[in-house]
Parts: C-alpha cells; structure tokens; sequence
C-alpha cells in the first residue's frame, strides 16, 4: 500500500473512533437520563397511592395521624426507598428497564397492647400492591419510645404546660414582667424541648424550658425549666419529675410555688420587656455608612441559563447528575458524571448534630441529633435574591411526614449558576521590561443546588457546587439563632453572656455524608499520602547534604485501617483510584477528598449517647458498599442513642478488605461553636461553613476545563494596541431581571 493509501486507512480509524467515542458519549447521557427518575422523590400522585393501600388493608386498623389520640395506628412518614446499586447501575450503563419504584412507610402502632414502630417497603408504584416489613442489619426492633415527636404529641405537651403555668401564674407573671402562658394577647410565653427524651433506653422524659413568644424567642430564656414524663399513651397519666427556677432544683411545681410565695427562695425579675428594643429582631438598628438608595450588585445570566433541568436530571458545563430530597435527611445527589463518566454513585447528607454544654439541665441534657426531628422536612420556602439569586430555578419539594397528604414546600430547593468573581485560572506574563508577553484567564463559574433544614432555631444551608474542572464542592453553612439558656455565673464555664440573663451554650457541630465513589468504574482502592523528610550527599556537592520532602504512600487494605479517629494524626492526601486504569501519563486515575472542617469528638468512645453516632469518632472512615449499610444514622437515634437500630461502628467492625473493591468514604465535618456577642440576633455564615471537596488526582490528562469557551487571551499587538483573543460573544444584553420580588412563605397540603 502506497504512502497514500496508508494515510486514508490512519484517517479512516481516527474517524471511526471519533464516531465511537461521540455515539458512547450519547448513550451514557441517555442512560443517565433514562435512569434518573430512580432517584426522583415520591410525587403526590405516589404518596396518595401508597397512603389509600396502606389504610386499606383492614388488620392495620390505620387512622388519621392527626387525630387526636395517641393510642392509635398511624403513618408517621413516607419517602422513597432506594433501588439496589446493582439494579439502579443495569439501567444507568446498560439501558436496561429501570426496577419499579417502591415507598418506605413508617407506622406506628399505638393502638395495641405492645405499641411498635415497623417499617414497610411498599410497591409498586405509581399502584402498589403488595407490602414487606423492612429491617435494620442490627434486627433489633425500633422501640416506640423512640419515635419522633409528633404535632399531636406537641398538643398534649401544650396542654400539661398550661396547666403547670396556671399553677406558677404569678412566678412567672412577676418573673417575666407581665408574661403568662394562656390568655396572654401579645405577652405570652411559649417553650422548646431537649432531646434526647430521657437518661436510658425506654424512657420518655423531656426538659422543656419556658421562653418569651416574641420574634427569636429562643434566645429569651426565662429562667423556668420543666422535667415532663410523657411516655405513657394517656396524656392525663403524665408527670412532673423536676422543675428548675433560678439556679435551684424542686421536686414539684408545688414545692416551686409555696417556696417562692413563702419568700425561701431568692425571686428573681427580668429586665422590662420594650418592644422598640427587641435585640432579637433582624429590624436594623446602629448607624450605616451604606447608601439605602442604591441596591447592591446582582447576579445576572446576560443570556439565559447555561445549565439545563429536566425534572431531576440536571446538566451543566459536561456534568449530569439525579438529585432528591430525603424527608428525614436532606439532599442527596446520584450518578454524578462528568463529560459522560461516572465519578460518584451517590453524594448523600446522613445525619447533622449539635451537642451542647451548660449550667442549666436543659443545656446539659441538649444532644440534637437532627435526622429524628425529620430534617429533610424542614425545607422551607427560598427567598429570591436572599437565600438564591433571583435568576435561580426554584424546585416545589413534597414531603409525607406526621401528616394525613402531601405537604407541598414551595420554592425550597433551588439551581443557580453564579460566578465567583476569582479566575479558575489566569497568568499575567511579563517580559520584565515594562511589558507583558501574553495574559490568559478563565472565569471561575460554578453551578450550585441548594437547600436548607431550619431545625427549629438552627439553619442549615446545603449546598453542591460543580466547578468547570472536575472538582465538587460539598458545602453546609450554618445561621439562625442560637440555642441559649437562662444566665447563670456559673453558666460561663460553657459559653458566654449574650445579653441580660441570656448565655450563648457552647456546642459542636458534626455533619456526616455518605460519599459512594466510583472512580473510572466500581473497582477501587485507597491509599494515603504523607510527606517524610530524607537526608542524603548533595550529588553535585558531596561534601554538603540535600534535606527534603519526600511522598510516602501508605494503601490502606481493610475497613480498620481506613477508619481515621479524631485525636489522631490525620493524613495530608485522601486517594481514591482505580487500580485498574491509567491516564496518559502513567498514573492511576483517580480523585481525592480535601476537608475544609475544623472537627472534633463530642463525646468519649461508647459513652452512653456517643453509641447512637459512632460515625462521629471519624472524620473519614472507608468501607465496602453493601446495600444493607445504605445510611449512618436514623430518625430514631435522637430519642434513643443508647441503643440505636443503626450503628456506624457495625460497618467496619468486620473489618473486611477493601483493595479493588466497590468502595464508600463516609466524611465527618463540623466546628465548634462558642457563643459571643455578635451572635445576636442571629448567627452569621462567614466563617461557619464547613465541607470537602472531591478533587481529580490523575483522573484526567489535563486540566478539563480548558474545553471552556470563556477563556481571554490578550496579546501584545502592533502600534501597542493589545490583540484580544476571546471564544464567547464581547457584548451581553439586558443585566437586571424586571421580575418584581416575589415570596409567599406557607407550605400547606395539595
């Protein structure tokens, strides 16, 4: 063959490889996108389904969750129930017929001699039919005790309150300065509740303590906390265990009330209560050096999103992913590609707590574990051009939780592409003679989904940000107000004075994520890198010696070894490769965890409540993917932690290999809190966001975002005129949306 013939056969392979390669881009993103309902959270077409099945199947005897009795049989919450991986990956790299949808359904049976919780998995849908008991890996039953709070539990507490506060009327009417319980118009009092319910396993016994029902009221402690038994059905049959008034401990509201009237017990006054100074308030207040007529810059898209949605299929910049919002934990993101390939299985919130410190017994029983408050519910509506730009797309979120329909949250999740004002890339290159030989930037632009769970005082914003080179931000900010207690001098031992008779209660945040990678395929391996120093004879000067850093790569083989404690020393580089493919250069392909968290224990190994979050002993620990291991934590281990029905320290008790295996990181992150001044009213974002970031190490040949068209490339040109070079049109249409601002602020049922 001549040397013609022979460049028309190299040209004829290189274009059947291109066509390859652009027919399986195209069928991976079909693949996604066919697949991508699987993860898509119940509609309200599904839940009605599984709700009218349910109540109707006769030995079930199911009533309404909102009656008003607490002896009864009732749906407690409903969300979707996750395919099995190896399903889910038939129909997302083969095409395959996606496995039916299928419901979890909590219920729980009070109308029985021995109340239970039981949990089913319901299918299929749209139509279910049929209905199997789900259980935990420990097989231990969910004790009833430990079930969440409900609004009818909530009522029967409201009533016992009115009843202890008629009791203490005039203690707390003097207290307070003209505050009461009931029959109070705009001086009233109002309460929040300490969890975990109790000391032990079975037990129902709640602190709650009093506060002012006034704008941020949970940093207006007044000073009255109550101990309420409320574990028995019959809400006439519950009690009061202890009461707690100015630093002093009482066995009764009885004893409280003639000790006081009596004068045995020092009375206390709180400040005068003055509308006009409510420090708790977001009204503005103190002096301004920023204009009020001029509004503050603006986030716009001169041309329209750049990203495109598809119910919960997302597409931006060659990355594509499923998302959802699961009613007891939160955002969840599922089959994360980039350019066509899969980097991540599932990217998962599990479990976000806040442990507290105090003088008060409300403050030192605070051990929020926010996933058995329902976390993933308490989405609530986003305001444009506060909590997401007005060009933002908002996304309604349905949740089934201590309801009787579907409770419809309005805008509360939300998609925006944002630039962040900071080149990805750019180099300035001078010729060191007044002049430059080129300049080269990128605009550093990102896409980010975001959500929030305001857990009654707290805040938390989730987001997942999509950077144009590979990399993955996953991201909580915390605000809202603080959890604060009535002042004590001894308070100060475990936070500070906030305002008169307030103390700001120190605590820790811990964030846990699942993170199920899947790096150029589901066979992966782990290793970390350190640096060590080496010593030896300078080779070009052999009477001096070079010291310097050296890589020391340790792979890490089982489940023990890859579980890092708090307290240890913890490795600089976290990688995750395959073992089996290599960039062009020879090197594994493969990401890595990089931490933006200031973390520690909250509590000593298998102290009692720390056995309901051994996840929280690591900051990463790897196991092998099993279906049976799908979450770290449950909505039950707020009110139960001694004995929880899921525990972390089971999945790597066995210890089993983890070399070329399907392999899950599960990533702690958090910071301590200390109250101080500033935190009033309300806690502030900078400085308290926390996080990691997936960073390709190998994964690529190159940097991928150079496939950006939005690079500019100056030159020096003739005559000193600088010669542009630029891929994206110069001149941008309208800046500023004339939408006008819009925000409702219910959720109710559809």
């Amino acid at each position: 063959m001549d040397k013609k013939g022979t460049a028309a056969m190299k040209l004829l392979l290189v274009l059947q490889l291109l066509f390859l390669a652009g027919c399986s881009a195209s069928r991976s993103r079909e693949w996604a996108h066919h697949g991508a309902p699987m993860f898509a959270d119940l509609s309200v077409r599904e839940m009605k389904a599984v709700r009218d099945y349910l109540h109707g199947i006769p030995e079930m005897r199911l009533t309404e969750a909102r009656g008003k009795s607490l002896k009864k049989n009732s749906i407690l919450l409903m969300e979707l129930h996750l395919p099995k991986k190896h399903e889910a990956l038939k129909a997302l790299d083969h095409g395959h017929a996606k496995p039916p949808r299928q419901a979890r359904v909590i219920v729980q049976f009070g109308n029985q001699s021995q109340p239970n919780i039981t949990e089913y998995i319901v299918s299929p849908l749209p139509t279910p039919n049929s209905h199997v008991v789900k259980t935990f890996k420990s097989n231990r039953p969910v004790r009833f005790e430990s079930r969440p709070i409900t609004n009818v539990e909530y009522s029967h507490i409201d009533a016992i309150l009115e009843k202890i506060a008629a009791k203490a009327h005039k203690l707390l009417f003097e207290t307070t300065g003209g505050f009461s319980y009931s029959n109070c118009s705009d001086r009233c009092l109002t309460f929040s509740d300490i969890a975990p319910r109790g000391l032990a396993p079975g037990e129902r016994r709640t602190w709650i303590m009093l506060q002012k029902f006034v704008e941020g009221y949970f940093i207006h402690p007044v000073g009255f906390e109550v101990l309420i038994n409320h574990q028995d059905l019959d809400p006439d049959r519950w009690t009061v265990e202890k009461v707690w008034y100015n630093s002093m401990y009482f066995d009764s509201v009885e004893e409280l009330v003639e000790k006081y009237e009596s004068g045995k017990i020092e009375k206390m006054k709180l400040p005068e209560h003055d509308d006009s100074d409510l420090y708790s308030t977001y009204i503005p207040r103190g002096h301004s050096n920023t204009p009020t007529n001029i509004h503050g810059p603006k986030l716009v898209e001169p041309q329209g999103h750049r990203y495109h949605t598809d119910n919960n299929f997302v597409e931006y910049a060659g990355w594509s992913f499923a998302y959802r919002v699961r009613s007891s934990a939160g955002l969840q993101i599922f089959d994360l590609r980039f350019n066509g390939e899969r980097i991540a299985y599932e990217i998962s919130l599990q479990e976000a707590i806040a442990f507290y410190a105090g003088d008060t017994p409300a403050a030192m029983q605070t051990k929020y574990i926010d996933a058995g408050w329902a976390m993933g519910t308490s989405t609530y509506e986003l305001a444009p051009g506060l909590d997401c730009p007005e060009i933002a797309t908002f996304v309604d979120l349905y949740h089934y939780f201590d309801t009787d329909k579907p409770v419809l949250h309005k805008n509360a999740l939300c998609i925006f592409e944002m630039t962040l004002a900071m080149p990805l890339r750019r180099h300035f290159n001078s010729d060191f003679q007044g002049g430059y030989n080129f300049y080269g930037g990128l605009d550093n632009t990102v896409l980010v989904v975001r959500t929030t769970s305001t857990v009654y005082n707290y805040d938390y914003i989730w987001d997942v940000l999509f950077y144009l080179n590979g990399v993955v931000e996953v991201k909580m900010s915390a605000s809202g107000y603080i959890h604060a207690t009535f002042f004590t001098p001894n308070g100060l031992h475990y936070g500070a004075k906030v305002y008169d008779y307030v103390l700001g209660n120190l605590h820790t945040h811990l964030i846990h994520y699942k993170v199920d990678l899947d790096i150029a395929g589901q066979k992966n391996s782990f290793e970390t890198l350190n640096l060590k120093y080496v010593n030896f004879t300078n080779p070009w000067s052999p009477k001096n010696f070079i010291v310097q850093s050296k890589l020391h790569k340790t792979e890490h083989k089982t489940e023990r070894s890859a579980a890092f404690r708090f307290g240890k020393k913890f490795p600089r580089y976290l990688h995750f490769y395959n073992p089996n493919e290599k960039n062009k250069w020879g090197h594994q392909r493969g990401y890595r965890i990089q931490f933006n968290s200031h973390a520690h224990s909250v509590l000593p190994k298998d102290w009692r409540e720390e056995k309901g979050i051994s996840w929280s002993r690591y900051p990463l620990a790897v196991t092998r993917h099993k279906d049976s291991e799908a979450t770290s934590s449950s909505i039950y281990t707020q009110n139960d932690p001694w004995e929880p029905v899921v525990s972390f320290e089971d999945y790597i008790r066995n210890n089993e290999d983890i070399v070329n295996q399907d392999l899950v990181a599960w990533v702690t992150v958090g910071f301590l809190h200390v109250p101080h001044s500033e935190d009033i009213p309300n806690t502030a974002t900078p400085g308290n966001a926390v996080g990691f970031f997936l960073r390709p190490f190998n994964f690529f040949d190159e940097d991928p975002s150079l496939s950006s068209k939005n690079t500019v490339i100056v030159r020096p040109g003739r005559a000193g005129k600088p010669k542009v070079q630029r891929w994206t049109p110069e001149v941008v249409g309208h800046c500023v949306t004339d939408q006008p601002f819009v925000y409702d602020g219910t959720y109710s049922g559809v």
